[in-house]
């Protein structure tokens, strides 16, 4: 398993991590997934040989996320 976090420009609700993480582990290769609401980042575990990380951050784009770094 591979592990990369994601910065996100502003987490503002606790429902945004419920759906950042039913997202992100209903997608293809996600093994896990830990959302830290006062930092705004996102890391997760996934395999690299189903998923590519730059899969992962258009998902989270496509619920309405801005990704930083």
């Amino acid at each position: 398993m591979q592990k990369t976090i994601f910065q996100l420009e502003r987490l503002t609700c606790p429902s945004c991590i419920n759906k950042i993480e039913t997202v992100l582990n209903e997608h293809i290769g996600v093994e896990e997934v830990y959302v830290f609401f006062n930092s705004s980042k996102v890391k997760v575990g996934f395999d690299p040989s189903k998923v590519e990380i730059n899969q992962l951050e258009s998902v989270i784009k496509s619920i309405g996320f801005a990704v930083v770094s």
